[in-house]
């Protein structure tokens, strides 16, 4: 639960609260048919330590932890928006006498995070990437949100969703994908992020890129042919000859 926020993630800690009384259930119940601590952990797929702990307890209710609400956001909002230079910690000393029992490491890691001005996490740069990389369709719906968002924020990451979705439309063979290249590479150049002049210029000089998107050939079915004989070579490494091996690749 979220510590610095009042109501912030009552459906994870929902979620969280059902799946230990869950488990603790799960594990009770082997226990009252005779399993031993570590049967139980086979059986369930657990760390011994784990089922260890949830034995312990006599209840499902001691190991759900109660909500710990603190209405310090509103005061942590508006100390950062009057001094965005504010030391963490005079911002530890003011919420604590508010009534905060965290510790400091989770008030610096609120704040670095960016959640105090956005209740969520600031978007990590492999979390943007793989929104920009990812079909909008195949995106729940806060993801969309997000990866609007990230488009819209200047004209730069605008261009590069804009070529990323061009580029995407070409992995899928059409009769009209070389002319589509050529259209794509004359854009590209002409975009303001420079990296992309770089890119277009190796899908020029790279004549088997080129050939991967304006042909309907592939060769997927010689590369697994390639990797089956390579797993059964290693399956018989230092067991059995090249006779053994040349058997299993002919019957495979």
């Amino acid at each position: 639960m979220d510590a610095l926020g009042e109501g912030v993630g009552d459906g994870a800690d929902d979620r969280r609260a059902a799946s230990t009384r869950e488990r603790w259930q799960h594990i009770h119940q082997l226990l009252d048919a005779g399993a031993g601590l570590l049967e139980g952990a086979r059986c369930l797929d657990l760390a011994l330590n784990t089922v260890k702990r949830y034995a312990r307890h006599a209840e499902p209710e001691r190991m759900v932890r109660a909500p710990n609400y603190l209405p310090t956001l509103d005061h942590l909002r508006r100390r950062r928006a009057e001094d965005p230079a504010v030391p963490v910690t005079h911002l530890l000393h003011e919420i604590r006498e508010q009534g905060y029992t965290g510790s400091a490491n989770l008030l610096v890691r609120y704040i670095t995070q960016g959640r105090v001005e956005a209740d969520h996490s600031a978007l990590s740069p492999r979390r943007a990437a793989r929104y920009l990389l990812t079909d909008p369709t195949h995106l729940r719906e806060g993801q969309q949100t997000l990866r609007n968002q990230l488009v819209d924020a200047c004209p730069q990451m605008t261009e590069l969703a804009t070529a990323v979705t061009g580029f995407a439309a070409l992995l899928t063979w059409r009769e009209d994908n070389a002319r589509a290249l050529t259209d794509w590479i004359a854009r590209v150049r002409t975009a303001d992020p420079p990296f992309l002049h770089g890119y277009a210029t190796g899908l020029e000089r790279d004549r088997a890129a080129d050939a991967g998107l304006t042909l309907p050939f592939h060769n997927g079915r010689t590369e697994g042919v390639n990797h089956k004989i390579k797993l059964l070579k290693r399956q018989t490494y230092g067991r059995a000859g090249y006779r053994l091996l040349r058997h299993r690749i002919l019957l495979n």
